[in-house]
């Protein structure tokens, strides 16, 4: 598992490799970044079907298509994001494997009032083309303050779209975040890729004093991980049931309470 790090001073990392194992403390050393360095990375996420590559987003919609091989990232290619706005920060980023090719999901995280905007279009690894675009506007009921909206995405293989959504009053806190199931991405007959969302978002679980600006999941597997980045306060992970549409999220071990319920990272 590849973690990107938004740092933006030259002599600081821009990737970690995490090793993770039930019951084991995970396992973190840096990655080496071979090619042009990117400033504010956000996002990360695997290209279906091409073993140890990646698509990794900053800040500003600029995306770094990378080979990873022993403890090294390569970049391959660089390129803008299409439709990006000159006043966006893009957070999320994803991508899925459908019949039809590979879909690209991203997300401006939006702020306060202004809502986050996800967009998904079909991408194509070998030229970094994109075909049509669609979009649609989130906003989290939770948190309430200093919030924003999308801190990362990700789409199960049936289409389903998760985000995390985080408040962030600045390095000292107090933070607090949530997951959402939130709708579906399709692909429809004309190979357009499609972003249709849920009337009210689904709350898959509630994380107090904490800022979550990652999730992943663990291939062949129910189990995810969770990212924050807590500032002055370090960052941590969690393992958490959320590999499946509509599931219960729970984190290790289980217990008793609700999706809902505010917990502990």
């Amino acid at each position: 598992m590849n973690a990107s790090l938004d740092n933006k001073n030259t002599e600081e990392n821009r990737l970690i490799a995490v090793r993770y194992r039930p019951s084991v403390a995970p396992q973190s050393r840096p990655v080496q970044w071979s090619g042009e360095l990117p400033v504010d990375l956000e996002a990360i996420d695997a290209v279906p079907g091409r073993d140890r590559e990646y698509v990794a987003l900053a800040g500003r919609g600029t995306a770094y298509c990378i080979h990873v091989e022993k403890g090294t990232a390569h970049v391959l290619s660089t390129f803008q994001l299409p439709g990006i706005s000159a006043d966006g920060n893009y957070e999320g980023f994803a991508l899925t494997a459908t019949k039809d090719g590979t879909v690209a999901v991203w997300a401006d995280r939006g702020e306060d009032d202004r809502p986050a905007k996800l967009t998904a279009a079909q991408w194509d690894p070998a030229t970094n083309a994109f075909g049509h675009r669609d979009s649609a506007e989130f906003s989290a009921p939770y948190p309430e303050n200093d919030v924003r909206h999308v801190s990362d995405v990700k789409v199960s293989a049936s289409g389903a779209l998760t985000v995390s959504s985080a408040s962030d009053p600045g390095d000292d806190g107090p933070f607090g975040s949530a997951l959402y199931d939130i709708g579906q991405i399709s692909v429809g007959k004309d190979g357009d890729a499609k972003v249709s969302l849920a009337d009210q978002p689904h709350r898959l679980g509630t994380f107090s004093g904490h800022k979550v600006e990652a999730v992943v999941c663990l291939p062949g597997s129910k189990e995810g991980i969770l990212g924050t980045d807590d500032e002055k306060d370090g960052g941590s992970i969690a393992a958490v049931e959320l590999c499946r549409p509509n599931s219960v999220v729970r984190e290790r071990p289980t217990g008793g309470q609700s999706a809902a319920d505010e917990r502990s990272l």
